[in-house]
């Protein structure tokens, strides 16, 4: 069955950066869509960052454009999002996700942003 399972999240002061990972498996990786999501406290699941299969495209919310750069690499099964330029109002779970709207997604890696 298919299985995400993200890591690298933690706590950072406002301008540092995190660069978190994915590891997927029970499907063919190579051949589809990935996307990061985020459930920031008391809200619903919001789309961060989407990317095509070979890593020609890539589209950001515009929340995050500019600071975080998503990428991929289908020899190891994996998805990345680094995010720079931290700020408090990214404090969230970022979970990977199959679909846009998070419906199959991993556990999730926590992110917090505060001094």
């Amino acid at each position: 069955q298919v299985q995400l399972v993200e890591s690298g999240g933690g706590l950072v002061t406002p301008g540092g950066s995190l660069k978190l990972s994915c590891v997927a498996s029970g499907f063919t990786f190579s051949s589809d869509w990935m996307y990061w999501v985020r459930q920031r406290p008391e809200k619903g699941i919001e789309w961060v960052s989407s990317i095509n299969r070979d890593d020609t495209i890539r589209f950001y919310a515009d929340a995050v454009k500019g600071r975080f750069t998503v990428s991929r690499d289908n020899t190891k099964n994996m998805v990345y999002l680094e995010m720079n330029d931290l700020k408090p109002e990214d404090t969230a779970r970022y979970y990977c996700s199959k679909d846009r709207r998070g419906n199959v997604r991993g556990q999730g890696t926590q992110v917090t942003v505060s001094s």
